[in-house]
């Protein structure tokens, strides 16, 4: 078995943490269930049925998350059912017998939720404000959707569009249409090589009977794990569990076996996608094992040695050349066989014959040149870290079960943290000698030899012979129950200054000891960064990637042995490393080195980057609602820039000049500093003080303040030729500050009408019933300190159903001014609202960056405390007058960008 490797699959970690669970509980267990293993605070149940029911409790915030993994993905599916998977995950969020509107339910209680399938499985979660209704309905609601969902014909013909329109926004993306031709040309038989989100012929014509022939198979509870995580009592939630969940029968049915085995591949293979874009991407894929054989820790150590960005081998010789401005390289692994990826971003124009040849050869010669023990360690430390991080955070380790679950058992997840420790270099070198070899290779086309080499991929092993030495570890964890209200965050606060720097300090005990540090620095004013062109951004871009005493490299060690993540200015780490931390930001903030060829890595990267955007609807249409009616001069830093002006900027920026610019406007005077969780004010205060408190820059330092415009409507249409998904913006600026009488009234208006996910109206009108768009919304922007405000709309859509959004969005528009909101959406949009700022307070890293931005606007959070209560107090007369008063349709300026070739209907 093995952790997920590289970008497309790491483990996602929460900035808060969590308190350990004690013992099992298991005294007077409800009649039926049974119980099973438990690591480290999660104890497993059985039910009669088959369900297994993960429990996680912890009170370190007042949140619950419960995740449904159904054992079923898109490898299960049968010939001309590709993306049947997906489209069921799709069609759950549609109603089922006793919950027949279930995204409203989830609008109502402010409730984060997702569905999601991979290769082995699918897993819906949703993440809410403790409380037991929450958590009691949340139960109902899977056990209902579990056996009861409608998987009805009238709600097929609206999200089989919406799904398509996903999939055209991946065809978007060269880097997303070349990795699904990577699965289909890698593979001849076995169903790992078909993307995940299906053809496209599949997703339009499959039939009704086949979903929900698919869905009684597989949405059983013998087919199921259910993960409850977080602020809950155990004993009642496992009894809540057993009468809902256990009232479903065990099926009868028998789960279909699939027998295929991928035939040992017999030569290399190459293709090219040939498509309109604007950056090259070489790539190469091996075939390797099972997530649950023993070699795929060693693969994994060969993937970040290799790939990793900056200390990889591939970086060291394809960036810092200037053969290659990105590489990466990630495993798509699972319960079978799958794949290993290795590739490399080339600008456009560049040769790619050089870089595919010393990308091969150096993956391929990988095992005659053996990890060295630096690079081993690094490794193992990454991971470790990593590991370390997400059981600090039951929701991030409730998401990242899903994976191992599908493998078989769920504590696998731990046994890989034993096995990462016994990877040797020996190891990793047999391992990659195995499998990157030239026979086993996908870059082409087939080219026949007289003597091919093969490579053997065994069969996966049983995950009881897998499990069969597992011993859990101990783990003594702790944390305290915090309560994120703003009286509460106001009483556990201390405010107070060192040097010039204002400080917010928050302590408070925490899983695991993390603590997260904000820094909020400020760069002069408005006359004196007037031409200052690309020169700031690319000064702050630089400070990572050297100093006066480490490379790049040394720099991300440093960071890795301090368990920091983030940036100098952004960056949680723990208790006992706080202090080197705080030195070590410091150090990389006031004492950059400017390394020339670091440099000119990032301005290539920068222009790569700009060049990739050239025909990207949404990059395009965004930047042209920027541009539409910009008040400001070049060279003033509000000013929109073109994209051709943000290329010469770039391509302008001299070393010298970012030098200078560190040297005459960075500094700590004024600036604001919030640290919240496990520390010692007392022992930090001085340090602050000490590493900042003189630390000014010469240059004057004032807020730059944007003034409120009127601009003239327009509407226009951009053509983004070979494009299969389009763009679609309207925004209008609006003289509103925070403080003003009618903002929080604006705040739930545009909750209701786009900003409150799939139930707001846009979403309901948009993807719900029309079936246009994947993903939509609106967001209401106020002035902090000025009155520049604005209002937008945005969402995707297929080119042809651009039109159609467009019209869509004017009547919802139309509706809302004229019928006005009622009392019921005015309720849910305030418990959502509530509920979701509620979620914010408990997340450290946000809380952090609240207390600086209120402590540079003279604010604390009794200023939130009092919004909240304004909020609260809005009637659905104020509501409406507020709309009706501030948007106006006929000054929408509209922006849409599509392949106008692909408007007229197929």
């Amino acid at each position: 078995m093995s952790f997920k490797r590289g970008p497309a699959a790491q483990v996602w970690v929460g900035a808060a943490a969590f308190v350990m669970a004690g013992a099992a509980w298991s005294a007077q267990l409800p009649k039926g269930v049974t119980l099973g293993p438990s690591v480290e605070g999660i104890t497993e149940y059985r039910l009669a049925n088959g369900l297994k029911v993960l429990l996680f409790p912890d009170a370190s915030r007042p949140t619950i998350t419960v995740n449904v993994t159904y054992l079923v993905g898109s490898r299960h599916e049968n010939y001309g059912e590709t993306g049947m998977a997906h489209l069921l995950e799709h069609l759950l969020f549609k109603g089922a017998k006793n919950n027949r509107d279930i995204t409203q339910q989830f609008s109502d209680r402010g409730m984060q939720f997702n569905g999601t399938t991979s290769l082995d499985r699918t897993n819906y979660y949703e993440v809410f404000q403790a409380s037991k209704a929450n958590l009691d309905w949340a139960l109902q609601m899977e056990a209902d959707r579990m056996v009861n969902s409608f998987i009805a014909e009238k709600d097929l013909a609206s999200e089989m569009t919406v799904v398509r329109n996903e999939y055209e926004s991946g065809e978007n993306s060269p880097g997303g249409v070349l990795f699904k031709r990577m699965q289909s040309v890698a593979y001849d038989w076995h169903s790992y090589g078909r993307s995940t989100i299906g053809n496209r012929s599949d997703i339009e014509n499959v039939r009704i009977a086949n979903l929900r022939a698919f869905y009684k198979t597989w949405y059983q509870p013998d087919n199921a794990v259910l993960l409850v995580a977080g602020k809950f009592d155990p004993a009642s939630t496992l009894a809540s569990i057993s009468r809902l969940f256990g009232a479903i029968p065990k099926p009868k049915r028998s789960l279909p076996q699939f027998w295929t085995v991928e035939p040992t591949q017999d030569g290399e293979r190459s293709f090219a996608v040939r498509r309109q874009g604007d950056v090259q991407i070489v790539a190469v894929g091996y075939k390797i094992p099972s997530d649950l054989h023993p070699e795929s820790d060693a693969l994994g150590f060969a993937n970040e040695i290799l790939g990793d960005v900056p200390n990889g081998r591939l970086h060291k010789l394809l960036v810092e050349t200037g053969k290659a401005s990105q590489v990466f390289s990630f495993g798509q692994t699972g319960y079978a066989p799958g794949l290993q990826f290795f590739g490399a971003v080339v600008k456009k124009g560049e040769p790619v014959e050089p870089v595919r040849e010393a990308l091969t050869q150096a993956v391929e010669e990988f095992a005659g040149k053996p990890p060295s023990a630096e690079e081993m360690e690094r490794v193992r430390r990454s991971y470790l870290n990593t590991i370390e991080r997400s059981l600090n955070d039951p929701q991030a380790v409730g998401v990242a079960l899903s994976e191992v679950i599908a493998l078989g058992d769920w504590r696998l997840y731990f046994l890989g943290r034993e096995r990462i420790q016994k990877v040797s270099a020996e190891q990793v070198a047999a391992a990659s000698r195995n499998y990157f070899m030239r026979s086993n290779r996908v870059t082409g086309t087939f080219l026949p030899e007289e003597a091919p080499q093969r490579a053997i991929v065994p069969a996966a092993p049983a995950v009881e012979a897998v499990m069969k030495d597992f011993k859990p570890a101990a783990s003594n964890l702790v944390a305290e129950d915090f309560d994120p209200s703003q009286q509460n965050i106001m009483k556990r606060t201390t405010l107070t200054t060192a040097g010039g720097v204002k400080l917010a300090l928050l302590p408070k005990k925490n899983r695991g000891e993390t603590v997260t540090v904000d820094l909020r620095q400020h760069f002069g004013d408005e006359k004196n960064m007037f031409g200052k062109g690309a020169v700031p951004a690319l000064t702050s871009a630089m400070l990572m990637r050297g100093t006066t005493r480490y490379t790049r490299a040394q720099l991300a060690d440093a960071f890795d042995k301090l368990k920091m993540t983030g940036s100098p200015t952004h960056f949680q780490t723990t208790r006992a490393n706080l202090p080197e931390a705080l030195k070590l930001a410091a150090h990389v903030l006031k004492e950059p080195g400017f390394p020339e060829a670091e440099f000119e890595q990032l301005r290539q990267q920068s222009l790569v980057g700009l060049e990739a955007s050239r025909a990207e609807p949404e990059s395009v249409a965004a930047r042209a609602l920027a541009r539409h009616g910009d008040p400001y001069p070049r060279g003033d830093v509000r000013h929109a820039n073109s994209l051709e002006e943000d290329i010469e900027d770039i391509k302008a920026a001299r070393l010298d000049e970012l030098k200078a610019f560190h040297r005459d406007y960075h500094g700590a005077q004024p600036a604001e500093m919030a640290i919240v969780g496990d520390f010692d004010p007392k022992e930090i205060t001085p340090l602050i003080d000490q590493l900042f408190g003189s630390w000014k820059a010469p240059a004057n330092a004032a807020p730059i303040l944007r003034r409120h415009v009127e601009v003239a409507p327009t509407a226009q249409t951009i053509d983004t030729p070979d494009k299969e998904n389009g763009f679609y913006i309207a925004g209008m600026n609006l003289d509103l500050n925070i403080d003003d009488p009618d903002y929080p009234a604006l705040m739930l208006a545009n909750y209701i009408f786009g900003e409150g996910g799939l139930k707001s109206r846009l979403m309901d009108r948009i993807r719900q019933k029309d079936g246009l768009s994947y993903g939509g919304g609106s967001d209401l922007a106020a002035g902090s300190m000025d009155r520049a405000g604005s209002f937008t709309i945005s969402a995707i859509a297929a080119p042809q159903n651009l039109a159609r959004l467009d019209a869509a969005v004017r009547t919802e528009l139309a509706r809302a001014l004229k019928e006005g909101f009622t009392a019921a959406e005015l309720a849910g949009a305030k418990s959502g609202l509530m509920q979701q700022r509620l979620q914010n307070r408990s997340d450290d890293g946000v809380l952090a960056a609240g207390w600086t931005a209120f402590l540079y606007q003279k604010k604390t959070f009794e200023w939130s405390a009092e919004l909240e209560r304004k909020l609260m107090a809005v009637t659905v007369p104020q509501l409406n007058a507020a709309f009706r008063k501030a948007i106006d349709p006929a000054r929408l300026s509209v922006f849409i960008a599509g392949d106008q070739g692909k408007v007229k209907p197929r």
